[in-house]
């Protein structure tokens, strides 16, 4: 992928690896950055064009994928987290805000910018995954299912867009020194390296990041005689 004069959109660009995000394509020669947000008043980084958008408004998904037909590069960054288990009080109403905001946003958002991105050559589209697609850990189990649901959307869309060129990279990471580990004292991996890592597979024509140490492990433990997603389960008994 070329990054020298693209047109980057980022959902989730006020704060946190949306930001950083937004610098890195700045630094690798986009021609444009559009910064997405709920709140479009809290995009402040020079160089970037905010965006309203929320991506669990399907009328608005509609309209900027309508609107801005000079994307070549998509990277739907924004995702919630909600404390709890599947088995909770609350799991339904947890799992669904969880899904319609890490799943549902980006499938549609990603369908709306496709034609727009076979147009302009192919152009890239990034999801922000988590090490948590692969494995679950109690009070974020609802999150899991839907971070693994997404990375099933990552590896479809690879399937359907490779006919039209588009790169599609699936971005996945253990804990990132943002607002949504805030409170949690262990080991971070910072948001600026984490976006480093995603332009650079980008400018390689790479399709998958695992950021950091743990998810590299978490990765490998999969194909384990015993797989980390039932060794997990297993050290909870």
């Amino acid at each position: 992928m070329k990054l020298k004069d693209s047109v980057v959109f980022i959902t989730g660009a006020n704060r946190g690896l949306g930001l950083q995000l937004a610098k890195v394509a700045l630094a690798a020669g986009a021609k444009k950055v559009y910064g997405a947000a709920r709140d479009p008043k809290t995009v402040t980084l020079p160089g970037v064009t905010p965006v309203q958008l929320d991506v669990t408004n399907h009328d608005e998904i509609a309209a900027v994928t309508r609107e801005y037909k000079d994307v070549s590069v998509l990277i739907n960054n924004a995702g919630i987290v909600r404390a709890g288990g599947i088995l909770a009080d609350n799991a339904l109403e947890q799992a669904r805000a969880e899904l319609e905001t890490n799943l549902i946003g980006p499938m549609l958002l990603s369908k709306g910018f496709a034609p727009t991105l076979k147009a302009n050559g192919g152009g890239a589209i990034v999801n922000i995954l988590s090490v948590l697609a692969w494995y679950s850990q109690g009070p974020t189990n609802t999150y899991s299912m839907s971070k693994s649901a997404a990375w099933a959307l990552t590896n479809g869309l690879r399937v359907e867009l490779a006919t039209q060129g588009t790169q599609v990279v699936g971005a996945h990471m253990g804990y990132m020194d943002t607002d949504m580990t805030a409170g949690y004292e262990i080991d971070k991996i910072k948001p600026e390296e984490v976006a480093k890592q995603i332009f650079a597979a980008l400018a390689e024509g790479k399709e998958e990041v695992l950021a950091d140490d743990l998810t590299r492990q978490i990765k490998l433990g999969i194909n384990a005689e015993l797989p980390a997603y039932i060794a997990a389960a297993r050290a909870a008994a």
